[in-house]
């Protein structure tokens, strides 16, 4: 089996790994299969509240926990049914395709896999960030100390997720081939584990989970690896016939400002953010939770999403080269209706391109 072949094998067996071993195969990529979630949404964005009795089920765990006590939770004029504690995007895609969840933040990347696979569905908000999310965490008593290092090393591998691209954009800047490592497919809920038992020599991390994995293996010799890599987009997102229900569309665009107003309140009342979140929810201790929140950068959101379309773009080609998706054009990933409504409802500082 030649090396091409190999990528391609290791597409299609992390297409179905991620996918829970459901029939999400690279077979569905074919140009004949049909969207799940119907026509692309068109005309106008319906303005106004949404109908009485409107019901959306949102997987968005941060906004959830930052709603209320930012005092935004009132400000709803819709139902939310449920609030699915979902985040890998495999799970988010799967709950599309279901039609347990209608709208959903992930990275950048899940639409470009739910675009390959049939299920349409479209961005409709983005939070840029510009400073690494992620580091790539060792197995105990690893001697990986820098990027140049993976050479030879197997990787966890999630083709689905941010952490996906993440490992394919370091091997680049590193100036490796995918050929040069093993890329070992695995849900990144599984990457723990993997690392533990030493399945995989490497794989990254975010936070919460880094720091309470170092806690606990970094006296076995487990460390952190930084690279300069950028995981760019945070988005909201939902599907075709989620966006086509105008008063779907209308809690859809209601609920973005609240979003983004969101992420602005956590990043002002740390000390309130940590206990709910770090603490209480993710159950790393207070110093942990401060180390991690001044590790990080204040929230913002482009006015233009042309920058964001263009990361996708080169993440959809990057993912394409490999063999783990057909090419496809991001621009097909965004629904503009609802480009600038969260720069729109945060402060100036918050903004980019205003």
């Amino acid at each position: 089996m030649t090396r091409h072949d190999n990528r391609r094998a290791l597409a299609r067996r992390s297409f179905l790994a991620l996918a829970g071993g459901t029939v999400l195969s690279l077979a569905a990529c074919s140009p004949q299969v049909k969207s799940v979630a119907g026509a692309a949404p068109a005309g106008a964005l319906p303005s106004g509240n949404p109908a009485a009795g409107t019901k959306l089920k949102i997987a968005a765990r941060s906004a959830q926990l930052q709603l209320k006590p930012a005092g935004l939770a009132k400000e709803l004029p819709f139902t939310v049914t449920e609030w699915p504690n979902l985040s890998a995007g495999p799970d988010i895609i799967q709950g599309f395709r279901a039609k347990s969840i209608d709208l959903a933040t992930n990275a950048g990347i899940p639409p470009i896999q739910a675009h390959a696979i049939g299920v349409q569905a479209k961005i409709v908000a983005v939070q840029v960030r510009r400073h690494p999310l992620y580091t790539f965490a060792t197995a105990p008593g690893s001697s990986i100390t820098k990027a140049q290092d993976f050479r030879g090393k197997k990787i966890g591998f999630s083709q689905g997720q941010a952490q996906g691209v993440v490992v394919l954009r370091a091997l680049k800047e590193a100036g490796l081939k995918n050929s040069d490592v093993e890329l070992v497919a695995l849900p990144s809920t599984q990457f723990l584990t993997a690392l533990q038992s030493a399945q995989v020599d490497v794989a990254p991390l975010g936070e919460p989970t880094l720091t309470k994995y170092l806690d606990q293996y970094g006296k076995d010799g487990a460390r952190g690896v930084k690279t300069e890599v950028v995981d760019l987009l945070t988005v909201l997102w939902a599907p075709h016939e989620v966006l086509d229900d105008p008063e779907k569309a209308k809690a859809v665009r209601s609920f973005v400002p609240l979003w983004a107003r969101g992420q602005v309140w956590a990043w002002e009342n740390q000390d309130e953010w940590i206990d709910t979140y770090y603490v209480k929810d993710q159950g790393v201790s207070k110093e942990d939770g401060r180390r991690i929140v001044d590790s990080q950068h204040k929230p913002q959101f482009p006015v233009s999403w042309d920058e964001a379309l263009a990361w996708e773009q080169e993440t959809a080609d990057l993912l394409a080269e490999g063999g783990f998706v057909p090419k496809q054009k991001a621009s097909e990933l965004f629904d503009r209706r609802f480009e600038g409504l969260a720069a729109q409802a945060v402060a100036a500082e918050y903004r980019e391109g205003s």
